[in-house]
């Protein structure tokens, strides 16, 4: 933010000031400003995205951006000029087909982009989005013969139905926007799939298909059918994971052994249409069960015969994927991640005489972090592949000779981590991605895009705003569009080239003036030294909005400390909820500690078999830090909070750092390793199950409580075990100690993130933290 950004900032925020009573204390006025904040904040930043649509040519683009409450322009770009231009008339909006198979649930939250809807029936319609778990929530009657443009984000689903209650259209918004004609005609009923799992051999001789669990094949000139296997069954089946080498000889499939059922069961006390309590029960594997056990099976399919495969190098797999066949047929290969995650490795099989070899492995004493940062591209014209790994201490890519099974050299190195592959180019022997830490005088997290060559060399950060960066290339990749923020900086779009990084021109700067006005603040970045001394721990500080620092504030920090990624907000966003929080006179922090995901390896793997750590010993020295420069800040009275491996977090809080940590809301924590979802847990605490999950399990340590303690969980959890949470209940219950609890009916995973879980999640820390009785009612 340059000085004249900070004067205007500084300004605005004496008026907002002046619209807000002196300083929370969980009154009513406090309730109603807090909880009204995100309705006073909503649309009140603009000129803060773009989207660009490519003319033909790829040398120039239009945008529309929004310039003011329900205002926008239209602007054409020439990228060789580096001109932009205001003003510009954009072709109408795409025409959407309307089709059955569009999901029935917004899956994914994209760009902001728009639907036009338009009623060529004799009656009307009702709009409908379908949220995230499928409801229904209307958005409104359309009539005859008029038309309705709807804002709405790329992957959000739309339904119209007409007075009826018939489904006419059924719609996923796209990135650019469209418009959808509404005839009135039935919306057609999706087919259902028919027929046995097949696949048909690249050179339309074969179909392989299951049939009763067995593998067989068809000739397709013949119609003759031969079973490949019988020992398929309902316990170990063959799955249909088919692949036909090229030249249509071979056959790989994959072989199941079915793992073990482990029920969980819930009981919703209150459903909505009957009065009698259901049973529900789902399928949920726990560290330590036995899981499913895939073996690839290789098949002579000339012959009609199985070549044996040995699995000494994949006996214990959690999992095999990326079965792939080389170019020319002569062996094909897979991706094995064996159980415990101190293993991967990439088998090769002679598809001859089906003897096995490891072309890569990669191993650690720790973990592997498989499901962030495993990547894998081959390069078949030279025999290489792009492999990533943490091996030399941080996460970066590797170039592979596959025919030898060796590293030919290191792609990248230093101290810093490759975050996303974007692209490799085979052609010019390049990879694209995006890296965290590659700018040392910047917060290690931002991500940049750097380039950089196979060979090692070349290497460029083609990105330089100090903020996080996201990039969209234009369709011949010469240019790409670069959006940067921070928490406390609105976004700036610029256009650049590819083949530099140099700046064309800036695009937009977002107007963030009417958002500050509405009384919103923007986070303060913090940085302090860890438990070492010596390793940078990074925050933000969220201050009351209406801060006064002659007072004492206490101090509530907001945890998640999940080993699978990082959690401190790095791009601009409003916050709201953390805002919420601070409006009632709190100052509200978020920490990133050592055990999280995306600085070195030695950072992550303090959370190795040692999860009720989370960071704690780098947070309080870093809230320390914090307050030794900000007297405003109370760190006689810090409470926490947070949900699921947060909910765990906030609880051992309290339980290892009682002298520190007074208050806590632990919402559906998963408190015991043992009673969660199999994958998260394993992947950080190991396999088998041995002593270290009970040494980290909240239930083992509730005598240890210390503080105020408040316990919500969902009935209805499908996410981590209700159990899980009901079991530090009966543990507290036989320490004797005190403590809150609230089941909230009918609710699932992150249940005080409701509207009533939020307020009663607010009113404990207005209660024992400001020592003040809430007064949310008038």
């Amino acid at each position: 933010m340059n000085t004249r950004d900070t004067v205007k900032h500084s300004l605005l925020l004496a008026v907002a000031a002046t619209t807000l009573t002196a300083f929370g204390q969980g009154s009513h006025d406090d309730y109603e400003r807090a909880l009204g904040l995100g309705r006073r904040t909503e649309n009140k930043v603009f000129r803060d995205r773009v989207k660009a649509h490519w003319l033909p040519g790829g040398t120039s683009f239009w945008y529309r951006v929004p310039t003011g409450p329900k205002q926008q322009e239209c602007v054409f770009v020439d990228a060789v000029a580096g001109t932009r231009t205001a003003g510009y008339a954009p072709p109408q909006d795409k025409p959407l087909a309307i089709q059955a198979d569009v999901p029935r649930r917004s899956a994914r939250t994209g760009d902001e982009t728009s639907l036009t809807f338009v009623n060529r029936m004799a009656g009307e319609f009702e709009l409908f989005w379908l949220d995230p778990s499928g409801q229904r929530r209307s958005y409104g009657k359309v009539p005859p013969g008029a038309e309705r443009r709807m804002h709405t984000f790329a992957g959000h689903v739309w339904l119209v139905l007409d007075s009826k209650g018939n489904e006419l259209a059924l719609v996923e918004a796209q990135d650019d926007p469209g418009r959808v004609e509404v005839d009135g005609k039935p919306l057609p009923q999706t087919p259902s799939p028919k027929g046995p799992l097949s696949g048909t051999s690249p050179d339309g001789k074969w179909i392989a298909f299951i049939k009763e669990h067995d593998l067989w094949v068809r000739e397709t000139a013949t119609k003759q059918t031969t079973a490949l296997t019988s020992d398929g069954s309902a316990d170990d089946y063959y799955n249909g994971d088919l692949h036909w080498s090229p030249d249509s000889t071979r056959l790989v499939a994959v072989q199941v052994k079915r793992a073990q059922e482990h029920k969980v069961h819930f009981i919703e006390s209150s459903p909505k249409d009957q009065l009698q309590p259901k049973l529900h029960t789902i399928d949920y594997l726990k560290p330590g069960d036995r899981i499913a056990h895939p073996r690839p099976r290789l098949f002579d399919v000339t012959l009609r015969r199985q070549v044996e495969v040995k699995d000494d190098l994949f006996a214990t797999p959690w999992a095999i994927s990326d079965v792939r066949w080389s170019p020319d047929s002569s062996r094909f290969a897979f991706l094995y991640n064996q159980r415990g995650h101190q293993l991967l490795r990439i088998v090769a099989v002679d598809a001859r005489t089906g003897e096995a070899r490891a072309l890569v492995e990669e191993t650690s004493p720790t973990f592997i972090d498989y499901s962030q940062k495993t990547f894998l591209h081959w390069l078949d014209a030279s025999g290489e592949l792009v492999w990533m790994s943490e091996r030399d201490g941080w996460n970066h890519l590797w170039l592979y000779d596959m025919r030898a099974g060796t590293v030919r050299n290191q792609i990248t190195r230093g101290p810093w981590v490759v975050r996303k592959v974007e692209r490799v180019d085979e052609e010019r022997r390049q990879v694209w991605f995006l890296a965290g830490g590659v700018r040392p005088e910047q917060d290690p997290y931002y991500q940049h895009l750097c380039r950089a060559n196979l060979d090692g060399s070349g290497f460029v950060v083609l990105t330089q705003g100090d903020g996080t960066h996201r990039v969209e290339f234009s369709p011949d990749r010469r240019w790409f569009l670069d959006t940067w923020s921070r928490v406390d900086q609105p976004p700036v779009t610029e256009l650049r080239r590819a083949d530099d990084g140099r700046l064309v021109c800036v695009l937009e700067k977002a107007d963030a003036s009417a958002l500050f006005a509405a009384g919103w603040t923007a986070p303060e970045r913090f940085v302090a030294k860890g438990r070492d001394g010596r390793t940078d721990i990074h925050g933000i500080i969220i201050r009351p909005s209406s801060f006064d620092p002659a007072k004492k504030y206490p101090v509530i920090e907001n945890i998640y400390a999940g080993p699978h990624g990082a959690f401190v907000p790095k791009a601009w966003d409003r916050q709201i909820w953390m805002h919420t929080l601070a409006g009632l006179g709190f100052v509200v922090v978020q920490i990133d500690g050592m055990g999280t995901n995306w600085r070195s390896r030695a950072f992550h793997d303090v959370c190795w078999r040692n999860l009720k750590d989370s960071g704690f010993p780098d947070r309080i020295a870093w809230l320390r830090a914090a307050a030794a420069g900000r007297p405003w800040m109370d760190l006689a009275r810090v409470g926490l909070y947070g949900g699921s491996t947060g909910g765990m977090n906030t609880l051992a809080g309290l339980l290892h750092h009682g002298d520190f940590y007074k208050v806590g809301v632990a919402d559906c924590g998963c408190h015991d390793s043992r009673m969660d979802k199999i994958w998260w847990n394993e992947a950080w605490m190991g396999w088998p199950v041995g002593p270290e999950y009970a040494d980290n399990s909240n239930v083992t340590h509730t005598h240890k409580l210390q503080g105020k303690l408040l316990l919500i969980v969902g009935e209805m959890d499908t996410n981590v075990d209700p159990a899980s949470t009901m079991q530090v209940v009966n543990a507290l219950e036989k320490a004797d100690k005190d403590f809150e609890l609230l089941v909230i009916t009918g609710t699932g995973h992150g249940a005080a993130e409701t509207r009533y879980g939020n307020r009663r999640r607010m009113d404990f820390f207005v209660r024992h933290l400001l020592g003040k009785e809430p007064r949310w009612k008038s």
